[in-house]
């Protein structure tokens, strides 16, 4: 089933499982939200229901991929001749959706469980949480291991200190230049 949908000021083509750009929405990204005014359903082999102008209890649901930005358009103002040249930018605010459900009658799909709900059962566990100090250990390992490398490096420095060093320009032309003014 598919549906036409308005939001922003423009009409989109959905069908479930469909993922589409539009203008900025309320909402953070894992949120299952009903998104704009059904204009139209229809089915493969049917006649489309239009609607004047909406069709009654349809809904489409979609989940919150990501809040972002559009690229950006310039904006350029010249005034030939008068030396007025002014240059913008902007970049719309937009959401990306992902079309979960189109319903004809306005019913909300069954949630799934949020990735935030599965990571707090993870948590719960215990074995998860005694692995976790072995791998501390570890960690402690590591940054002795990197600090060896610092003290080559201390080496290298020591190294460089013995080779002769390089030989500076002498500071006495300006000075010859002012004695020869002088007579």
């Amino acid at each position: 089933m598919y549906a036409v949908i308005k939001t922003g000021g423009k009409q989109y083509r959905v069908v479930s499982g469909d993922v589409i750009t539009v203008e900025k929405l309320l909402g953070e990204p894992g949120d299952t939200i009903q998104v704009g005014d059904v204009m139209m359903l229809g089915e493969a082999g049917k006649a489309p229901t239009l609607g004047t102008p909406l069709v009654d209890k349809a809904a489409v649901f979609a989940e919150v991929i990501e809040q972002s930005k559009a690229d950006k358009v310039l904006v350029f103002k010249k005034k030939r001749r008068h030396n007025y040249r002014r240059l913008k930018g902007h970049r719309q605010a937009q959401t990306v959706l992902k079309i979960v459900d189109v319903s004809p009658t306005g019913t909300k799909p069954k949630a799934a469980p949020k990735k935030a709900e599965a990571k707090k059962a993870e948590d719960k566990k215990t074995p998860e949480k005694k692995a976790e100090a072995p791998a501390k250990e570890t960690k402690a390992e590591t940054k002795t291991e990197a600090k060896k490398p610092v003290a080559q490096k201390t080496d290298k420095k020591a190294d460089a200190d013995d080779k002769a060093p390089a030989k500076k320009a002498a500071a006495n032309k300006p000075a010859a230049k002012q004695d020869a003014d002088k007579e």
